[in-house]
């Protein structure tokens, strides 16, 4: 297991989509209609000189409404973008993917993590997880990309999502994946309003008594919503839930701005003495 899952002190997992239609940064990696592997290197290494332990390559958009890619196109997104990370830094990657055959082939081009907004729904997905033996995040989602922002409804939205994300892991555990490779991800934005965004932000403890969190907020709506900022202008926002998270059990925070998280880190270990 790569070093930046078991160290103490919270990592940055920077986020790198090799996508053309991501809500942030879709297209920032094509030359054209093709990925450009010299756009990859130098975008890693300034992620990774600004202070990133993790690159989180993704190759399908799971923005509100965004729809499914196919397994192949997937396929040609990441794995070029993994291999050519690997080749050329020392840092750990992670796949954020929900399809089995980009877990298994990505592992086996050197990927330290396995990341899965669908909480390895997916049939093979867990299988596959336990046979790769690495790390995996599991991640709370209402319904869909393409349907999770219409009318989602919760009873008690804390209690609610700490029982999925338990229920799955303790499935992984019966697939084989050891309960110490796990990481839970409440899944912010993802089939929540803006309430149920700020009460899980608050009962984010709870969580964290149960396993390591990874917790992503950068740039996302519910900043906009407290904010009014529009999504390039969500820096010092999107730093400020980091912190939050930070003071509440995170242990990875997964994100677009390093510096700015850098800085956020920084801060919380001089105050945490």
């Amino acid at each position: 297991m790569h070093s930046a899952f078991s160290n103490p002190t919270p990592q940055i997992m920077a986020i790198l989509n090799v996508t053309p239609d991501s809500f942030s940064d879709g297209g920032a990696l094509y030359s054209g209609s093709a990925l450009d592997g010299g756009l990859i290197v130098d975008t890693v290494a300034r992620l990774v000189a600004e202070g990133a332990n993790i690159i989180d390559v993704g190759g399908e958009s799971t923005r509100p409404g965004a729809a499914a890619v196919t397994e192949q196109a997937e396929l040609d997104r990441v794995l070029p973008a993994v291999e050519v990370i690997k080749a050329n830094f020392d840092v750990a990657v992670s796949i954020d993917t929900s399809t089995p055959s980009v877990m298994r082939e990505g592992a086996c081009l050197g990927a330290d993590m396995l990341n899965d907004v669908r909480a390895f729904t997916r049939e093979g997905a867990l299988a596959t997880a336990a046979e790769t033996r690495l790390p995996i995040c599991v991640m709370h989602m209402q319904g869909t990309p393409n349907t999770m922002q219409i009318a989602p409804s919760y009873h008690d939205v804390c209690a609610e999502v700490v029982d999925f994300l338990l229920q799955r892991r303790a499935e992984a555990s019966r697939a084989g994946v050891a309960e110490d490779r796990v990481w839970l991800d409440p899944g912010f934005g993802f089939g929540k309003t803006l309430e149920h965004n700020l009460a899980l932000m608050r009962g984010l403890s709870g969580l964290a008594d149960h396993a390591p969190l990874l917790i992503g907020v950068s740039k996302k709506r519910m900043i906009g919503d407290v904010t009014a900022r529009e999504v390039n202008e969500r820096v010092v926002g999107s730093a400020l839930f980091g912190y939050h998270a930070l003071q509440n059990g995170a242990r990875i925070l997964r994100v677009h701005d390093v510096k700015s998280t850098r800085d956020a880190i920084a801060t919380f270990l001089a105050l945490d003495q």
